[in-house]
């Protein structure tokens, strides 16, 4: 069976979550893959994707608004895609942060979730916006300006050692 796959984004605001306290609901991942090589640790065995912001050259993780008609993987999913143009695994939740947009005055409350990425698409909906990179974790640690995208980064990266990167390592 074949899939099929929007190659547009979803626009407005109609459908999305807001907290009790008004505060957006944004759902984002940090998509990784692991590389061939078992040399010099988890910070260079995993590669994360990053991406562009569409208004200025800031890397980030994708992330976005979750909307009332999915759930939160299915949120997380769509932004993976829509903004960066993988597709893969969602695993468990990274945890939740508290943020400032830098466009508007606003909080947001964001939920992180790594995805194990399985596709790469050659064509996705903000391909013309977006930059996206692979680069190992101290790369990204060192050029990601988003505190709280750091911590997720970090969480993943304590999973990651105490799971199955660790066997791969140390094997």
């Amino acid at each position: 069976m074949k899939k099929m796959v929007s190659l547009v984004s979803r626009q407005g605001r109609q459908l999305q979550r807001y907290s009790k306290c008004g505060s957006r609901l944004v759902v984002g991942c940090i998509p990784y893959k692991l590389k061939k090589t078992c040399e010099g640790g988890v910070n260079q065995v995993v590669e994360v994707l990053v991406i562009t912001s569409q208004k200025r050259e800031d890397i980030m993780f994708p992330k976005g608004g979750w909307e009332l008609d999915e759930t939160i993987t299915q949120a997380a999913c769509r932004e993976a895609f829509e903004e960066a143009g993988v597709q893969g695994l969602v695993e468990d939740q990274l945890g939740e942060w508290r943020y400032k947009s830098k466009s508007h005055d606003k909080i947001h409350e964001a939920v992180m979730f790594p995805l194990n990425v399985t596709e790469e698409w050659n064509c996705w909906p903000e391909g013309a916006s977006r930059t996206r990179k692979w680069i190992n974790v101290a790369e990204a640690m060192a050029e990601c300006k988003q505190t709280w995208m750091i911590e997720a980064l970090d969480r993943l990266v304590k999973r990651l050692s105490s799971s199955h990167i660790e066997g791969i390592v140390s094997a």
